[in-house]
């Protein structure tokens, strides 16, 4: 992959139900040479309650929020254009597959475009989390890091930041933090020449299934409880090495496990035993979350697997992965819990917001994207009809309301407006941001502002008190 795309976005809400007001990005070769850049700011879209926690923490005014050059429609579509261009291209973030890939998922989705641009063929993606926690769990001194209060070295963006010496006076502003990830990728890449490629390898899920696959005994990481650990871990039998029920979840053995008296335990004595190990016998890899995988040598210098010869490695590895009845079992356990935990959840209606990965788009509506963004407002009503999947064209409705209100037909912007104040003017706790629960939250962050004696932010408060309360104005009359 020639190019890389380090992207970062700040939102109105850190749920799915907020948007993404900025995005910033950095696209560099694969020496990490800048070659090109995006640095681009939205309005919110009509109809949405912010968080003000949210537009305190990325500086946001009320005037950026609402009188910004794009429109949150045109916002998203200059996006895309700039991720289109971009393509073939890896798109890396800090944190993102946690959170701003998910935030584009969504926004995408309501949007009416290809939800998945970042990391569909030809893209792939990654995390410079996840290859930060790599490196330092290899060697400590490659970064500066400052302690957590439970101790731990931080790689949050912004301590290390500061621990590097950057200049931090425009954190959190997406195109800050954007080109911050770089340098200390930059600092990384210098610091593991001979392991950077191999960081970068588990980008695109095919590759971390062929590794769950194959018959293998790998280095891998993990955060557990803010620490970072190495676990050194051993495929199972290729027909039984995925989740049943999520198939993004792999399993591999941890080596430290022998696995020779739980081999022709009955299901229930094994899940009993399973339960019960501390740390965990199996460590779940998620091939849509770009793990790093490295070669076996750099966990076996490491206790406790130090402590073992690599024959007894070797014997536990070949164990697993040719009990075939032994791996059908752990399947079973974990098909058995996924579905307990399924009849747990509530059947209320989801909102056609929240089903993007219940139920995928039509191909025949995605190729219809295209057209539908590039037709007059007129038409864009015209061609709603055509879309099979009902929540396009509930999207396309809230998409003119919010951008060409005065082509609607009266009865459909009404139906529009009421559904909006119907959600936002709820006085019930919502998935999504209500006007009652911003002023809760603005009463809460007034108190610790007067505590710390912060006009400044008790002046903004002040501000996004005032919007809140233009909002509720605007649709208690819908």
């Amino acid at each position: 992959m020639d190019k890389i795309v380090i992207y970062d976005t700040e939102t109105t809400n850190s749920t799915i139900w907020g948007s993404i007001i900025e995005v910033g990005a950095v696209v560099v070769d694969k020496n990490l040479k800048e070659i090109g850049k995006l640095n681009i700011r939205g309005r919110m879209p009509e109809g949405e309650v912010p968080s003000a926690k949210a537009l305190l923490v990325n500086s946001t005014s009320i005037d950026l929020l609402t009188k910004g050059n794009y429109s949150h429609y045109d916002f998203l579509g200059a996006v895309e254009n700039f991720f289109t261009k971009c393509a073939p291209a890896m798109f890396m973030g800090w944190s993102n597959l946690n959170f701003d890939r998910r935030m584009f998922h969504f926004n995408f989705f309501k949007g009416n475009r290809y939800p998945y641009a970042t990391h569909s063929s030809p893209n792939k993606e990654h995390d410079g989390l996840h290859i930060a926690r790599a490196a330092q769990t290899l060697n400590p001194e490659t970064l500066k890091t400052e302690l957590t209060e439970a101790g731990n070295p931080s790689l949050a963006l912004e301590a290390l930041a500061r621990m590097q010496g950057f200049d931090t006076s425009q954190q959190h502003t997406a195109y800050h933090d954007a080109y911050t990830a770089l340098k200390v990728l930059r600092i990384i890449k210098d610091k593991h020449k001979e392991n950077w490629e191999e960081f970068l390898k588990t980008s695109t899920k095919s590759s971390v299934e062929t590794l769950l696959t194959n018959e293998g005994i790998y280095s891998i990481f993990e955060n557990v409880k803010g620490r970072n650990m190495m676990y050194l871990g051993c495929s199972l039998h290729p027909k039984h090495s995925f989740h049943p029920s999520y198939a993004s979840w792999g399993y591999l053995w941890d080596c430290r496990r022998d696995p020779e008296p739980l081999l022709n335990l009955p299901v229930n004595q094994l899940r009993d035993v399973l339960k019960k190990m501390s740390p965990k016998a199996l460590r779940v890899l998620k091939t849509n979350k770009a793990p790093v995988v490295l070669d076996k040598q750099f966990a076996l210098k490491q206790k406790p697997y130090s402590d073992l010869d690599l024959e007894t490695i070797e014997k536990r590895a070949h164990l697993v992965r040719n009990s075939e009845n032994f791996c059908k079992n752990i399947q079973t356990i974990h098909r058995e819990a996924a579905e307990e935990k399924e009849q747990t959840k509530t059947q209320e209606d989801l909102l056609p917001e929240e089903t993007l990965y219940e139920k995928f788009i039509p191909n025949k509506d995605t190729a219809l994207f295209k057209t539908w963004h590039s037709s007059s407002w007129e038409d864009k009503l015209r061609l709603l009809d055509k879309f099979q999947d009902k929540r396009c064209s509930w999207f396309g409705q809230k998409i003119i309301y919010q951008e060409a209100p005065q082509i609607l037909p009266p009865d459909l912007y009404k139906n529009i407006k009421s559904e909006i104040a119907r959600r936002i003017l709820s006085k019930n706790k919502e998935k999504w941001q209500t006007v009652n629960m911003a002023y809760t939250e603005i009463d809460y962050l007034r108190d610790q502002a007067s505590n710390r004696d912060d006009e400044e932010e008790l002046k903004k408060l002040d501000e996004i008190n005032q919007f809140i309360m233009s909002i509720e104005k605007k649709y208690e009359i819908a």
